[in-house]
């Protein structure tokens, strides 16, 4: 990114655009943990939307000026000069539902504010992509570490129960004092 950051202006773009269609969202991925203070600032917006409003989202969002990105073909994408937008209609493994968004808190980011996806779904979706590919704990424990207040960890140890590799990095965040152990049975 430039000396400006231009998160934003678009972040500002893309809530007014959403809100006006009356597609209902939310912020998630690497910009979600950004905005609510772990990681670095980020060029990649995702924002979820329930799959019935995925192509109003791209469509309202196109209307404000950003532009399709016709490249990617697994999801809408929408970007402007510096920050592109996906707009995620199904994570790796769970559909996005409005129960899921309605968990959302409102954030704020440079006076824009946007629903971001609650700390322990962001940190369910970073948990449940994790496979012996992509199991790279250096960045998930800072992000659990700078989360831990924010996170329902008993959702988050039942809704990630089926995945070793979530198990484990559970496991260490126990060791390593971030959270308490979970206790044998209960989940929490």
């Amino acid at each position: 990114m430039g000396l400006v950051d231009p998160l934003p202006g678009v972040l500002a773009r893309a809530v007014d655009a959403l809100r006006s269609a009356g597609v209902p969202f939310a912020v998630s991925g690497a910009c979600g943990v950004y905005l609510r203070g772990a990681g670095e600032a980020v060029e990649t917006m995702d924002i979820q939307v329930p799959p019935a409003d995925a192509t109003r989202a791209r469509d309202a969002l196109a209307a404000a000026g950003l532009h399709p990105d016709p490249s990617e073909d697994r999801r809408p994408v929408v970007r402007d000069d510096e920050v592109r937008i996906a707009l995620v209609f199904r994570t790796d493994y769970l559909p996005v539902t409005t129960e899921r968004l309605a968990r959302s808190d409102h954030l704020r980011l440079a006076g824009v504010e946007a629903p971001v996806l609650c700390a322990t779904d962001l940190l369910v979706d970073e948990l449940l992509i994790a496979d012996p590919l992509q199991l790279d704990f250096t960045r998930l424990l800072y992000t659990a570490r700078i989360l831990r207040g924010q996170v329902d960890w008993a959702r988050l140890d039942a809704e990630t129960a089926g995945s070793p590799y979530a198990r484990a990095f559970l496991g260490l965040l126990g060791d390593l004092g971030i959270r308490s152990r979970p206790t044998a049975g209960t989940g929490s």
